[in-house]
């Protein structure tokens, strides 16, 4: 993964657009085509009223449209308001296989200002341990650039 300038192309890219679908979908696209080895990237929309993470803006193979807040890699992200980097997704107990070849995963909580769930950023890849404490450092950052384009 790339270092600082994948977040600049994605503060470049997002400046003065306010729809938050379009800038969700860009920052999908971004990722999708900047990071190496992967098979998704993508948003889930936490879902207040069903207590669900919701299928949002991605690219990659058709996706799972409904995960339970707590369950799955995603969910369980959400739920303990923690990064997931799952090295080999087989291993972990009650994963979602949405895409069989999937290996391994990472997945960043968003919230809002106060503190409400906004959502999942959920990245796969076909590789084993395929994210490194780098990657996720760099993911944190992208998306703390992102929510600051989303109202």
């Amino acid at each position: 993964m790339t270092n600082s300038l994948l977040n600049q192309q994605l503060d470049a890219l997002l400046f003065e657009e306010t729809n938050s679908i379009a800038n969700f979908s860009n920052a999908a696209a971004l990722l999708f085509q900047t990071i190496d080895d992967i098979s998704w990237a993508g948003f889930y929309f936490y879902n207040q009223d069903t207590d669900t993470l919701d299928l949002g803006p991605f690219q990659g193979k058709v996706a799972c449209m409904h995960i339970k807040n707590g369950t799955g890699v995603c969910g369980t992200a959400l739920a303990n308001q923690s990064v997931q980097r799952i090295d080999n997704v087989h291993e972990f107990p009650g994963h979602i296989a949405c895409d069989s070849d999937s290996n391994s995963e990472i997945v960043i909580p968003l919230f809002d200002n106060w503190g409400s769930p906004i959502g999942v950023l959920d990245i796969d890849s076909p590789k084993l341990n395929r994210f490194s404490i780098v990657d996720e450092q760099e993911l944190i950052k992208f998306s703390n650039v992102l929510l600051q384009h989303i109202d």
